[in-house]
């Protein structure tokens, strides 16, 4: 993998991505990408999760426990920090697939004993045992009346005309005095080290009584270590299985937090590949160029060329590629606009861009590259790279052989992308459906390459315009042209004509783009503006009804009170309100339908079987319904057939038993799931299924699967004479 890393320009990238690890560990994580990549977006949207410390490599820990070896100490702090880690991740997610994950795992109570026994530098508590913390105090003791009698020491006017300062230095840990030449008249100590200037380190005799003390102390302290070592290596063992298996879901956490930090530091999102061969970016910048020009392409085929101009881009071009496929395969984030990017999924990905030749391997070019291709051939599901396909033999031969060697490459279902200055190669190819052109563009006004790429199209080289541009002699130019010959300049200037009609026909294309924009923004606004009428018209209809409504009311209430004059004129009032809602309708114009039209109604897709006045009848997935002319659309999409739904017949020989005696626990469910089945086609509504008692894991199973089943009323133990608690009664 390093060696494609390097290929690809992906080194500095892959060391910055790893230094946000906790440990080290590969880029590939094993498992289900779509799973991994679910739990890195929900971990995206988490703020401010603190990040694991480092920890050791714990494999030859778990070997040693296997075997039950006593650990050391900071072997033993590594699990502790592994476990205090998660409890604490426990704690922040309260919702979602990060907390269903975590309550999963159940530290041991044993375990987290364990944890209380450290502080955070990794050592022993002072507190753990009294004989623990009096070695300590004695300790610390000593250490004070080391300071105190090493200061007594520089006090003493006699050996102040030999200190070089006035410091305590500790050297191998011993706390010594830096003094000039000539000091043992006055003190008496043992040299251990001399400084750049040509002083010494003095240990003074008058502290050995205090340092032997401390060595005795020392060993106690390590003996006890030792021993509360061997007694913890002893409750690991027991649990070794749970410490391998948090080990492992540290490490895979620890995948997923790198990953989201490396993306929210440097503003990088993440693709999750596809289950095909399709690769779309969108604005995907490579990560070791400085301010790239970010590059889109949509390479559904099994082969891009990409051909043109000279330091035009093209091999950076295909160096992106592989490498969003390389990132997107890993779940690396990347700069790209994801939503409208698509990658898919590469068993490998392989990369020829060097030329194979060298004093070590004994090869040609010619015979290295084709070693390289000898290999495509044994592989499948493969992304290939190829960088000047030509290089290192004849171009008319070399035209030849790589068209059939594609064309059986493309056979084998390998995606290529190949950059070439091979405009013969290029044309052979250009009528295979499976091959899809791209051309490095030049700014001929400007005399230099653009960057940018046009699709569809083959590319002239520029190789005497490059040649030009870094300061070749324009008569050497002129007199190669004379020799390249008239032909070979027609055909260039052809394929130049032709990279001028595609480019303005782009032009052309991007302001027809802004005008259908323009149009669509405008149908948008004209639908808003009919859904502020068709309110309004809503609003003004309610309030005649109301006032229709009150207008009965009070001529009802006139009526009551048998005043004649008042009740007509309120029913006229009513009858003026309910004539002008009738005024006011909104037509619908239906469409000119005809019977055996495919038509839309609602959501669903039908058929028109009769027509009559205003009223269609139309049949739908199987069912026939009778609707408004008004209420359907034209489809030209015939409805889709209505699906049969067949009920295989349970056998003659069904029973209300069932036995599960002997059977695994998939093997019993998959059974008792169709007896059930069976039983309910048949119309039982009391069975009863044998499962034993045995170890108890046969039962559960049965009872679990009951507890979700459907049609289900209760199920409860058989009674003793049916079976008892190796039997289940089931009712339906």
């Amino acid at each position: 993998m390093k060696k494609l890393l390097s290929k690809l320009d992906l080194i500095d990238f892959s060391n910055a991505f790893h230094s946000y690890l906790a440990r080290e560990k590969p880029l590939f994580m094993e498992g289900d990408s779509k799973i991994h990549y679910k739990f890195i977006k929900e971990l995206m949207q988490v703020q401010n999760i603190k990040t694991p410390l480092e920890v050791e490599n714990l494999d030859m820990a778990l070997a040693h426990l296997s075997k039950n070896g006593v650990l050391k100490i900071y072997e033993i702090y590594s699990f502790v920090k592994i476990i205090n880690y998660f409890i604490y991740l426990k704690k922040i997610f309260l919702e979602g697939h990060l907390y269903e994950w975590m309550q999963k795992i159940k530290i041991p109570p044993e375990i987290l004993e364990i944890c209380a026994y450290f502080n955070e530098k990794g050592e022993l508590k002072s507190d753990i045992d009294e004989q623990f913390f009096s070695i300590e105090h004695a300790l610390k003791k000593i250490k004070e009346d080391a300071s105190v009698a090493i200061r007594r020491l520089m006090s003493n006017s006699k050996l102040s005309n030999y200190l070089v300062d006035r410091q305590i230095h500790y050297i191998n840990n011993q706390e010594t005095l830096l003094l000039r030449g000539g000091f043992n008249h006055v003190i008496k100590g043992s040299v251990v080290g001399r400084s750049s200037g040509g002083f010494f380190y003095i240990f003074p005799d008058n502290l050995s009584a205090l340092k032997s003390k401390e060595s005795g102390l020392l060993d106690k302290k390590e003996e006890l270590i030792y021993k509360y070592a061997k007694e913890i290596s002893t409750l690991f063992s027991k649990f070794r299985i749970f410490l391998s298996f948090i080990n492992k879901e540290f490490d895979r956490f620890d995948a997923y937090h790198a990953r989201v930090a490396f993306a929210k530091s440097k503003d990088l999102e993440f693709v999750l590949p596809e289950n095909n061969h399709n690769i779309k970016l969108s604005k995907f910048s490579h990560p070791a160029l400085n301010e790239p020009k970010p590059i889109s392409i949509d390479f559904t085929k099994h082969v891009l060329m990409i051909t043109g101009v000279n330091a035009g881009g093209k091999t950076m071009f295909l160096k992106s590629i592989l490498s969003a496929a390389f990132l997107a395969k890993y779940l690396l984030p990347m700069k790209i606009d994801s939503n409208r990017s698509h990658v898919g999924s590469f068993k490998e990905i392989t990369a020829v861009l060097d030329d194979p030749q060298n004093v070590k391997n004994d090869i040609s070019t010619f015979a290295g590259r084709m070693y390289e291709f000898s290999k495509l051939f044994a592989k499948k599901a493969t992304l290939v790279g190829i960088d000047e396909i030509e290089l290192g033999t004849d171009a008319d031969e070399a035209a030849s052989l790589f068209k059939v060697i594609i064309e059986k490459l493309i056979q084998k279902n390998i995606k290529i992308i190949i950059t070439t200055h091979h405009k013969r190669l290029a044309a052979l190819l250009a009528t295979n459906e499976s091959v899809q052109l791209l051309a490095a563009i030049y700014d001929e006004r400007n005399q230099r390459p653009t960057y940018e790429f046009l699709n569809g199209t083959i590319g002239k080289s520029y190789a005497f315009e490059t040649a030009l541009r870094y300061k070749i002699p324009a008569p050497i130019i002129k007199e190669a042209r004379e020799v390249y010959g008239e032909d070979k300049e027609k055909l260039n200037d052809l394929i130049q004509k032709n990279i001028d009609l595609e480019l303005d026909m782009r032009k052309q294309s991007g302001i027809l783009e802004a005008k259908l924009e323009e149009a669509k923004r405008l149908k948008e606004a004209l639908k808003d503006e009919k859904e502020k009428i068709k309110k309004e018209f809503e609003l003004s209809t309610f309030k005649m009804q109301r006032n229709f409504t009150q207008a009965i009311n009070e001529a009802k209430e006139a009526i009551k009170s048998k005043d004649t004059k008042e009740s007509h004129r309120a029913l006229n009032r009513a009858n003026e309100y309910k004539q002008k809602a009738k005024k006011i309708t909104i037509v619908q114009k239906s469409e000119n339908l005809h019977i055996g039209d495919f038509i839309k109604y609602g959501n669903t897709r039908g058929v028109i079987k009769s027509i009559k006045k205003d009223i269609a009848t139309i049949e739908c997935e199987g069912i026939t319904l009778r609707v408004p002319k008004n209420s359907l659309k034209k489809s030209g999409v015939p409805p889709k057939k209505p699906k049969k739904v067949t009920i295989s017949k349970p056998s003659a020989t069904s029973s209300v038993t069932l036995d599960l005696h002997g059977l695994r626990a998939d093997e019993a469910i998959e059974k008792l799931d169709k007896f059930l089945s069976d039983a309910l086609i048949n119309g039982y509504d009391e069975v009863l299924v044998y499962h034993g008692i045995g170890t108890g894991k046969l039962a559960y199973a049965v009872k679990t699967f009951l507890s979700t089943y459907p049609s289900l009323v209760s199920y409860s133990d058989a009674p003793i004479n049916m079976g008892g608690y190796g039997a289940t009664l089931i009712k339906l």
